[in-house]
């Protein structure tokens, strides 16, 4: 019975210890404040993501899909298949806006060239590679479309 009881407390010091332990991917977590909304991001180091997906890695922001809304994305990482890891941030644009701001914490995935989800509510997202930035379409639930350019942020 002692051998089982250490061998439990063990898997759970090493549990615990690997819960606290930031992700080992090498790269420095990074914040920055998009939209009103503070955000903490790793982007994936660029070598791991596959070639064609890498126009896309990274965070882009100086977006207003209208006169009141700001927003931002981020692509954290890509995997091989085309699943991105995106922070997708909306919020006022200037101090007089009334639109309130969230993050977005999500999947989206690459086909034909284009990243492409869709929030909580329905609403759609498209991005596309522009000559150096990423031209992005917003489409509602209720069909109203909006395109704004997401500029590459460093």
């Amino acid at each position: 019975m002692y051998p089982a009881l250490v061998l439990v407390s063990f898997t759970l010091w090493a549990a615990a210890a690997w819960a606290q332990a930031p992700p080992a991917s090498g790269e420095p977590e990074l914040g920055r404040v998009f939209c009103d909304q503070s955000l903490t991001y790793r982007i994936a180091e660029p070598a791991t993501v596959p070639e064609p997906y890498r126009v896309f890695l990274g965070p882009w922001s100086d977006a207003a899909w209208d006169a009141n809304t700001c927003a931002a994305l981020v692509v954290e990482n890509i995997d091989p298949d085309g699943t991105a890891a995106i922070i997708y941030a909306y919020g006022p644009l200037g101090s007089n806006a009334r639109v309130g701001g969230r993050i977005l914490h999500g999947t989206g995935i690459i086909r034909g060239g284009e990243l492409r989800f869709q929030n909580s509510d329905g609403t759609q997202f498209a991005f596309r590679p522009g000559i150096a930035d990423l031209i992005g379409r917003m489409t509602t639930p209720s069909g109203q479309s909006y395109e704004a350019a997401f500029k590459k942020t460093l």
